[in-house]
Parts: structure tokens; sequence; C-alpha cells
């Protein structure tokens, strides 16, 4: 059996081609977007919509309530089992996304790391909001220096959880990250998507835009008693709640979503670009595209 694997930054294209594909290869599409999991965020997110996902079956959309705790360590797991569940019936399976640590997880696995305490991680999560990022990084600092001198210090995701271990396990994060690659029982194909910076630049933009007309601010406002949530830790949401706070006024909000989702995207470029197996191509090469994959089914 093959994985397809289709991926790439952020408003590049990926949904309308993914359908079209998983037609191709008679496959449902398995989501690998690390946010659409999530209920209740279909506009900040730019999930499938109900049209689309009624098209072709989608796995991993908007099964998760917002304070559901989820990793890339347990899409791993899920994503190996569904694979396992699918592969007597598919001959070819289609995942489609660009969230970076879950595409690797499936594509190259995890370190096997201990789950986490449950009070630690709501006591971690409470000193968080009491105490700060800053406090935080300094006591990873003295626990993991090693993982201290990696890791995106501006992310306080990462940060929690390199504590959750460490105070887990009584070992530092570091010394659980061995990074062997897993064998898989199934041949994985990454076809990656690019556009040109300007033009990926513009769509994103224009996307942003976009989901205001469809009621991003809406929505947003539903979501705003749950702000706190890590799932809501998220490129649109977090700037829309300045703008609820009486922070920032509208304006400033939006272009802080367009500025931040670029920067994401070329986090996304960046990491793609090291990756040596990815076949790659512009979205607009469409027939290029299904030539490549019907030579390889």
């Amino acid at each position: 059996m093959k994985l397809f694997v289709l991926l790439g930054p952020t408003a590049v294209g990926k949904t309308a081609l993914s359908l079209k594909v998983a037609k191709l290869l008679g496959s449902p599409i398995i989501n690998c977007d690390s946010r659409q999991i999530y209920k209740d965020m279909s506009i900040g997110t730019a999930a499938p919509t109900e049209e689309q996902l009624n098209e072709v079956e989608h796995y991993f959309v908007k099964i998760l309530e917002l304070q559901d705790y989820y990793s890339a360590a347990q899409y791993e797991t899920d994503v190996i089992q569904l694979i396992g569940r699918l592969q007597p019936k598919h001959n070819n399976l289609l995942l489609s996304g660009g969230s970076m640590m879950y595409i690797d997880a499936v594509c190259n696995g995890i370190d096997d790391i201990p789950s986490v305490d449950a009070d630690i991680r709501e006591e971690l999560k409470e000193r968080l909001q009491k105490d700060g990022l800053e406090a935080l990084r300094n006591e990873l600092k003295l626990l993991d220096p090693e993982y201290y001198n990696i890791v995106d210090l501006k992310n306080p995701k990462r940060i929690v959880h390199a504590l959750e271990i460490c105070y887990t396990s009584g070992k530092p994060y570091s010394t659980f990250r061995v990074r062997e690659k897993k064998e898989r029982p199934f041949q994985i194909v990454k076809i990656g998507l690019r556009r040109e910076r300007n033009d990926l630049f513009a769509r994103i933009n224009k996307r942003v835009d976009m989901m205001f007309e469809e009621g991003l601010l809406e929505e947003a406002k539903k979501l705003y008693p749950y702000r706190h949530l890590n799932a809501l830790n998220t490129v649109g949401y977090k700037e829309v709640f300045q703008y609820l706070d009486g922070t920032w006024d509208l304006e400033f909000a939006i272009e802080k979503i367009k500025k931040n989702t670029r920067d994401y995207a070329k986090k996304q470029m960046t990491w793609f670009a090291h990756d040596k197996d990815i076949y790659w191509f512009s979205p607009d090469d469409e027939k290029e595209i299904i030539n490549f994959i019907s030579e390889q089914i």
C-alpha cells in the first residue's frame, strides 16, 4: 500500500487539490491540520466546508472539543491505527495538510515519551497563567539546558510540554528525543505544493479578508470565553481576542493576523525545505500532479 502525503504551507491550495487526488486514488482524506481537528473553529482554520466533507470522506476534522488535550504523538498513534483499518480496502491512501510535526509523526514516528501525569499538566497550566512564560523558561533552562538551547522560547506549548516530561519522568526531556525513524508497513510518497513567495503572501492576505467576510469575528466572539485554552492559542483567534479585550483596534488585529500567518507560512516552507523526499509542484500544474500520481499508483 502507498500513503500519498499532500503537503505545503497555509493557503497554497491544498484543500481543492486534495479532493481531486482523493477521487483519483479512491481514498478518503486523512486530515493533517492540528487545528482543524477541533470543533467550533471552522472559519479561522479554513476547515473543509460541509460540501467538501460530503464530497469525499474525511478523517480528523472537527472531532475534538476545545478543551481536549491532543498531541503529535497521539495523532501518530491514531493515524497508524486508522491506516491499519483502511489498508485491507485501499491500495492507496491520502494524507493532506500542513502541520509539520503531525506529518513528521506519521512518516517518521515520534520518540516514545512518557504519558504526562494529569495533575502535573494542570499545575503547569495554572503556573503559566499565574507566573508567565518567562518563569517557566528559566525553570526549563535549569532542568534541561540542552532542550532549552534549541526550543522555540516564544512557544508556551513546547516549554510547558518539556517541563511536563521533566516532572513526570524525573529526567530531562531531551533524553527522550532520540529521533530514530520508525519503519512503516506502507510506502510513502510526498507531494509538496509551493508558490512564489509574493503570490503565496497575496493569497494569505486575501484569505484573511475572506475569513472576516465569512464571519471570523462572530466565530471568535463565541469562542472568547475559552480563549485561555491551548486550542485557541492560534493565529487568527488570538489576534481577534486582543481586539475583543480592547487592546487593539480591529484594523490592526487584521493586519497582525496577515503578518503572523505569513510568518507561519515561512516556518512551514523552511521546515519542508529540509525534506529531500518531497516531489515539488506548483498547485497550478494540476495535470502534471495528476500524471505523476497516476504513474505511482
